[in-house]
């Protein structure tokens, strides 16, 4: 087998390969051979057809299929030889070129693109703020607040609707005189400040009574996700059948043992509240601090991405996007979806692999038995029988994938920060997590 290597620029290169024809011919004839010893043909028994009649149905067939193979075999025994780290898939192509092609062998290219040289990135400049937070008793309060309202008894206000209320309604809108999708609804319940209604429609019912009936314009943003209504003004006509205000239980022992605590105790629940609240707040601590990481590896990623990997990373995008909205009940028609919307997010998650990969090498930051199994254990608490859960990931290597690539994750992070510029940022719980939390 005979090889040349050709530099197209940045990372393309075309790889030239001559095989033997002799060997591709020896390869036909034994796969013939082997197929003339089962194969059956009207009129004769099995292993007796004549090898002529074999050749003739069968060899063209058997001769692409042994060409192939060779084809595939001498591209990875030439990448092997030199030492060549191939991106993506090669694109193979009958010989190019000025040359006529041998009687005695069978020549071809394939063109395909290399990994970037890629090395340890120098961090040292990298800035990272680290949140520098703690739970408080105002955090547990807050927390069992928002407890009290999920177990809210809802009674009849006997007075105007406002903030905080449910205010049940009938309702039906008009565009031009003429009612929309989705423009009616009856016993509907909006409970004001909720943000599920648009604003207009919330600040109509505030103040409405139940019996009564408002009518109002509002007009639909032009970023509506109803595009036959978005940027349209319609008119509603909403009766108000009931306004009901919460009647929040007592903070006492009897909440406490509604929420499964054994003692009945208020202060243990405080305790546990404060426990899950502390390991909330330290998820968060470590999603801020590996965004930030990644962020800055990212911004090192200074060479040429292949675009065969960019390509594919788009389209794995799309094509998980696609099945969300399957889900979702969208139908496969109406999914317009291209992998250039995909493109800059594919660029970054390539560009990061590589830059992730190189360290994980190079500063041999792969994943330790004894992290994966921390961190299974970890997870494993949250459930009623723990052993039983760590034994069930054990069964399968594959069932360990998340909690390995959640300790090269930390690996990295840790070997950035440890190198990286750190400065500590004091912040709230409240401000950490968001306002969406309650």
């Amino acid at each position: 087998m005979q090889t040349t290597l050709e530099n197209l620029g940045d990372l393309t290169r075309r790889l030239n390969v001559a095989v033997p024809l002799a060997g591709v011919e020896s390869e036909v004839k034994k796969r013939l051979a082997r197929l003339a010893k089962t194969v059956k043909v009207p009129g004769f028994r099995p292993g007796h057809v004549p090898m002529k009649m074999i050749a003739q149905q069968y060899g063209p067939q058997v001769r692409s299929d042994v060409i192939s193979d060779a084809v595939r075999s001498s591209f990875d025994e030439a990448v092997r030889s030199q030492n060549i780290r191939v991106a993506g898939y090669p694109r193979i192509e009958p010989r190019s070129g000025g040359e006529a092609p041998a009687n005695d062998a069978i020549e071809f290219s394939a063109v395909f693109e290399v990994y970037p040289e890629v090395a340890t990135p120098d961090v040292s400049a990298l800035s990272i703020e680290r949140p520098e937070v703690e739970v408080v008793a105002a955090d547990v309060d807050r927390t069992l607040e928002v407890l009290r309202k999920q177990r809210a008894a809802w009674n009849d206000a006997g007075r105007p609707a406002a903030q905080g209320d449910r205010v049940v309604v009938d309702f039906t809108g008009t565009i031009d005189g003429v009612e929309f999708p989705g423009g009616q609804a009856n016993d509907f319940t909006v409970e004001l400040g909720e943000g599920r209604m648009l604003p207009e429609f919330e600040a109509a019912l505030t103040g409405a009574v139940a019996g009564g009936r408002v009518e109002f314009p509002l007009t639909f943003p032009a970023d509506y996700h109803g595009k036959d209504v978005a940027g349209k003004t319609a008119q509603f006509a909403v009766d108000v059948r009931a306004v009901r205000a919460p009647e929040l239980p007592p903070l006492d022992d009897d909440f406490a043992k509604a929420f499964g605590i054994a003692s009945g105790r208020l202060e243990d629940l405080r305790s546990e509240v404060a426990a899950n609240l502390g390991l909330e707040l330290k998820r968060k601590l470590d999603s801020v601090l590996k965004d930030q990481v990644f962020a800055g590896l990212r911004s090192l990623a200074a060479f040429p991405l292949p675009r065969s990997l960019v390509d594919i990373e788009a389209q794995g995008m799309l094509e998980r996007m696609a099945q969300d909205l399957r889900q979702q009940g969208m139908k496969p028609e109406d999914i317009q979806l291209k992998p250039e919307l995909f493109r800059a997010q594919a660029e970054n998650r390539v560009a990061l692999g590589l830059v992730v990969g190189e360290l994980v090498r190079s500063q041999k930051l792969a994943a330790k038995p004894d992290q994966v199994k921390a961190l299974v254990r970890e997870t494993a608490q949250t459930y009623e029988q723990p052993d039983a859960v760590v034994r069930w990931h054990y069964e399968k290597p594959e069932r360990l994938a998340d909690f390995e690539a959640m300790a090269l994750e930390r690996n990295v992070v840790d070997w950035v920060l440890s190198r990286a510029k750190v400065v500590s940022k004091p912040t709230s719980f409240e401000a950490l997590m968001g306002p969406a939390r309650g």
